[in-house]
């Protein structure tokens, strides 16, 4: 049973590394590559590349709060619970790989956004999509790596929903 959670600390350990090691690569490629509000069409007009730096939250939520309460709110609260998270899934006997797996995702790309956060002041976001009726704000890996996490999670909590009625 030991070896079984060592094995699965290990693995959250490497997704967890991953997940930031590729957040934080493809943004220093954008950095060092593209100019500010420069957007490079990838496929047509549908996926494009523009770097802009997001001085808040999700949609630039807080960006305008006082320096001493954005540090607060967006970077040392998130980064208190992503390291109580990471203690969680680490310690936690009964976690379903599932669940270790969508937390380490969710928590990957919380940390790399923290970090972008607490080394350059703002976090860089590049990609958008756009297919009409459905288009993103402009986001980056480690916000995809949270949405992977809570996609993960999602159809955990579905599956175990659908098989609790089948016995049931």
């Amino acid at each position: 049973m030991k070896s079984n959670r060592a094995a699965r600390n290990i693995a959250v350990l490497i997704i967890l590394i991953a997940n930031i090691g590729c957040d934080q690569i493809s943004k220093n490629v954008i950095r060092e590559n593209v100019g500010f509000y420069e957007t490079i069409s990838v496929i047509k007009n549908h996926v494009t590349i523009t770097y802009v730096e997001n001085t808040g939250a999700f949609l630039s939520i807080g960006s305008n709060l006082p320096g001493f309460l954005k540090t607060l709110i967006l970077s040392i609260i998130p980064l208190i619970a992503l390291m109580g998270g990471v203690i969680y899934v680490l310690v936690k006997k009964n976690l379903t790989l599932m669940s270790a797996l969508a937390l380490s995702f969710a928590i990957g790309g919380g940390i790399g956004n923290i970090y972008d956060r607490l080394i350059h002041g703002s976090v860089t976001d590049f990609l958008h999509i756009n297919f009409g009726l459905f288009q993103t704000g402009i986001f980056n890996m480690a916000d995809v790596s949270i949405m992977m996490g809570m996609i993960i999670f999602f159809i955990q909590s579905y599956n175990r929903q659908k098989s609790r009625l089948v016995k049931g």
